[in-house]
């Protein structure tokens, strides 16, 4: 029976997405440019492409309700806007140098949807009438 204690070998530390200053900083610049495109989208108006459910149609851009399609769904072609433009600026943001990055405020991680919220219910008032 041997009297020396073994020690347990040090797993080799592994490179982890979450950990990567890159991933970092697009998530952060995603998450702030995510509520303040889709707020400008909606208040402008600017669908990628709009979805009249009735008829399984799809067209580019903003399309209006019709008589025979009924209306058109917008959300969808907001949304796509949104997600495809917070993509972009996250990757553009990736390019920056990390001291640049550093300096982006996480609060506004959160401070963005937080003022978005009123600003889409304020937008959206007309949908509240009675």
């Amino acid at each position: 029976m041997s009297t020396t204690a073994s020690t347990p070998s040090a797993a080799p530390a592994s490179a982890s997405l979450a950990a990567s200053a890159a991933f970092r900083t697009f998530a952060v610049v995603f998450a702030i440019a995510t509520p303040v495109i889709y707020v400008t989208c909606e208040m402008a108006n600017w669908p990628l492409f709009s979805f009249y459910p009735a008829t399984n149609r799809i067209v580019f851009g903003y399309a209006p309700g019709s008589a025979d399609e009924g209306p058109a769904m917008h959300w969808y072609g907001w949304t796509a806007v949104t997600l495809i433009g917070a993509a972009i600026l996250g990757l553009l943001a990736t390019m920056l140098p990390e001291s640049a990055t550093k300096k982006i405020p996480l609060s506004l991680v959160w401070i963005a949807p937080l003022v978005s919220v009123p600003v889409l219910i304020y937008a959206l008032r007309f949908f509240w009438r009675w």
